[in-house]
């Protein structure tokens, strides 16, 4: 991470997030603001003309006060009074090349905004080139225990992605997120991991820290470098994954359980950011089939890179829900 960070990224660190560091060594404060409290407050310091950067200028107390009605305005000032501590975070995060943008940065992921609004992450953490963020691509989840043929399966599905020079997006997590990652990098294309978890550890090991030089590879993660793995984080994460993709490849999930599960269906039944295609070859699975009764489409299965483009350039919405039908004969892998 080279360039300064923005006052208004400063501010909202220090309202926000933990600083975590020194191997989860660092400040836990309990009176952190939430994701809601913050977005309460910048939409007060929005409507009135004001940026978060305000709150860290000479004569804040009297904008602190204003905002009393919102949050007590001791525990605001006690956050923003964290800035040795902010200082020792950024000097480690600058040392691994850790980037962080806020919402209020012009170089925070267009995507994201135009289509999360106010659900979007507050803060960003990465390594790896930004621009890649807003190029789209295709989606690939599913469950972390598969078999060898559902590995290969979607590694076929990155490689192809890479012929059409499409970025893969995925949550890295161990199983079908890391093999469509494995199988587009390997083929050439360009790869974004949405971490849940450990961004730091991550962007360290051999097998990532050349790819993100290369700039062929970034990993982001909403969520402190050093934070460690929390189940409601992940829920959030998938809105992230979604987000940044044109189309979405559900290879695999559980059945009304697990965070593949749960982000399909929020998709599906709420948000309706991308196209959802289920896996329509192999073995049946009853999870992909409960998907398709809420409106999943077959992944058409295109032979070529310009067949595999233009699902992703379609904006074809998915269908309604219809009756859950088990069970359905799929084609052979």
């Amino acid at each position: 991470m080279n360039e300064t960070l923005s006052l208004n990224t400063k501010a909202i660190l220090l309202l926000t997030a933990p600083l975590i560091f020194g191997r989860g060594k660092g400040e836990k404060p309990t009176d952190l603001l939430t994701p809601g409290e913050y977005t309460k407050l910048a939409l007060y310091l929005h409507e009135t003309g004001r940026q978060p950067a305000e709150l860290l200028s000479s004569d804040a107390d009297k904008l602190l006060r204003d905002c009393h009605h919102i949050l007590n305005h001791g525990r605001l000032k006690r956050l923003l009074t964290r800035g040795f501590l902010l200082s020792q975070a950024v000097e480690r995060w600058q040392s691994r090349a850790i980037w962080v943008v806020s919402r209020s940065d012009d170089g925070y992921p267009q995507r994201l905004k135009a289509r999360l609004k106010k659900a979007s992450p507050n803060l960003l953490y990465g390594c790896g080139d930004r621009k890649i963020l807003n190029s789209g691509g295709l989606a690939v989840v599913g469950s972390r225990n598969v078999n060898d043929s559902l590995i290969e399966y979607t590694q076929e599905i990155g490689r192809l992605a890479a012929k059409a020079r499409q970025t893969v997006v995925s949550g890295a997590a161990r199983g079908i997120d890391r093999a469509a990652m494995t199988g587009a990098l390997e083929a050439g294309s360009k790869v974004t991991g949405v971490l849940v978890n450990n961004l730091e550890q991550t962007v360290m090991t051999r097998e990532h820290r050349n790819l993100l030089l290369e700039q062929r590879l970034v990993l982001i993660s909403p969520y402190d470098p050093n934070a460690g793995f929390n189940a409601g984080h992940a829920m959030q994460r998938n809105k992230v994954i979604y987000a940044l993709a044109d189309a979405a490849l559900v290879v695999n999930t559980d059945i009304n359980k697990g965070g593949t599960w749960a982000g399909a269906t929020e998709q599906l039944e709420k948000l309706h950011l991308v196209p959802v295609y289920v896996r329509s070859t192999g073995v049946p699975s009853d999870g992909l089939e409960a998907l398709k009764a809420k409106g999943a489409m077959p992944w058409p299965n295109p032979e070529d890179e310009d067949d595999f483009d233009a699902i992703l350039k379609s904006d074809t919405p998915n269908p309604p829900a219809l009756p859950i039908q088990s069970h359905l004969q799929f084609d052979t892998l």
